[in-house]
């Protein structure tokens, strides 16, 4: 065996690897969308399996509270705020020299997605929003590349691996002996994201670590299968699981698109991809604050279903038009005015992707 592949010895034993998968994990690229617990447990074990390029993306900087599941940081790199893309880069150097990190400190939109996942194998998901999974899938069946999906939060996750059907049936995964393994879409599933504020968020409901790292490891699972091209064994249900009731569950959503009339993979609507459906962000000039708006027809937000979640993080004031809500995140102060539309205004930053970033964490985009 060459030195080269050495380390992955035990890996290539297993069926639907050998040589020639291993060397194609080399030559694959994978770009991780974000880098909060989600992100670094799959980023850590890619990385691990040989994968030969990781574009990592994410917004944010690491904070102490992050340290209880974000497994590729520590107490140093909270001490010297390192964005979590550059730390990840930096620890996976160390874990792995021969695969290559690009660290991208950005906010993902649909400005930039189609830039920073030019050319990748598959995208994985590690955000911790409902806006970007939603912008991943349509790039995904617009651009025909596999994107692993999952999120978890309190303790229960979700993950599910996409194959999108391609205009004209030639995907690699469409073309295999036995038939297509195409499946449904994100949209297939749930036509639009979920209002802001509908579902928890790990600020309001809390995260039990191994909930996360149980999705993390499906996902990366699912994508050494993808990358391997062992296609065939591509899981064809979607997993929930609840560690804390002992509960789970495969659900059976193959049909979902050929019985479905889905605007994305059927109609060619992107439209989270086109910026028509998503989240607007502006300065308010002299205020200090930003202005967040989502584009799509959004249900009538529960304003005292929130207020009650953020009630644990300062004080909440609430009437029929509006409510306002004083958090202290990790030591920095802001007041979030929330409107029954889903508009929301956030004060204390006059910087748009701190002002996503708070909204994500507290209210859920």
């Amino acid at each position: 065996m060459n030195d080269e592949l050495s380390r992955y010895r035990r890996q290539m034993l297993l069926p639907g690897f050998g040589e020639a998968g291993q060397r194609r994990l080399q030559a694959s690229t994978a770009l991780v969308l974000g880098c909060g617990a989600l992100g670094c447990m799959i980023a850590e074990l890619l990385a691990r399996a040989g994968v030969g390029h990781l574009r990592i993306i994410d917004r944010d900087v690491i904070d102490l509270t992050n340290l209880q599941r974000q497994v590729l940081f520590d107490e140093q790199d909270v001490t010297d705020a390192i964005p979590k893309a550059e730390a990840a880069r930096r620890r996976i150097s160390r874990i792995n020299s021969d695969v290559t990190v690009t660290a991208i400190v950005d906010d993902l939109g649909h400005r930039n997605i189609e830039r920073y996942a030019a050319g990748v194998d598959i995208l994985v998901d590690g955000l911790d929003n409902f806006e970007g999974r939603y912008l991943a899938n349509d790039f995904a069946v617009r651009y025909g590349t596999p994107f692993i999906c999952g999120g978890a939060v309190g303790t229960v996750g979700t993950a599910f691996a996409i194959l999108p059907h391609t205009a004209d049936g030639g995907a690699r995964w469409e073309t295999i002996p036995g038939g297509s393994r195409a499946t449904p879409c994100l949209r297939c599933l749930f036509e639009e994201a979920p209002p802001p504020g509908t579902t928890p968020t790990c600020e309001t409901a809390g995260v039990m670590a191994p909930a996360v790292t149980t999705i993390a490891s499906f996902e990366v699972a699912e994508a050494l299968k993808v990358l391997t091209g062992n296609f065939d064994r591509v899981c064809p249900t979607l997993l929930n699981i609840d560690l804390w009731t002992n509960q789970i569950a495969q659900l059976e959503v193959r049909d979902a698109y050929d019985r479905g009339d889905c605007p994305c993979c059927k109609h060619g609507r992107f439209d989270y991809l086109a910026g028509t459906y998503g989240s607007g962000a502006a300065t308010l000039c002299g205020r200090d604050a930003v202005q967040l708006t989502h584009r799509q027809n959004a249900a009538t937000l529960d304003l005292a279903g929130i207020a009650v979640r953020l009630r644990g993080h300062g004080e909440v004031v609430t009437s029929p038009y509006m409510l306002r809500a004083q958090i202290n995140d990790n030591g920095k102060p802001y007041v979030l005015s929330i409107f029954p539309d889903g508009r929301a205004i956030v004060h204390g930053t006059s910087e748009a992707n701190v002002a996503r970033g708070v909204f994500a964490k507290y209210i859920g985009i």
